[in-house]
């Protein structure tokens, strides 16, 4: 019992150290991410897309 409380203490130790995002940035980082994502997901459709064309043009 005692290790698990030292390593939690030791724990809260560590998240008094992190440096936490401001508002401004989080909101920065969240709309970079979700830009991201979207952009990768229609590149891939579209990459997807163009070798199912491509794949039925060869096997008809």
């Amino acid at each position: 019992m005692q290790r698990i409380s030292e390593f939690f203490r030791g724990v809260v130790r560590e998240m008094k150290k992190v440096s936490w995002p401001k508002k401004k940035e989080l909101t920065s980082y969240t709309i970079t991410v979700l830009t991201t994502i979207v952009f990768m997901a229609v590149f891939f459709a579209v990459i997807d897309l163009g070798i199912s064309k491509l794949i039925r043009l060869i096997l008809e």
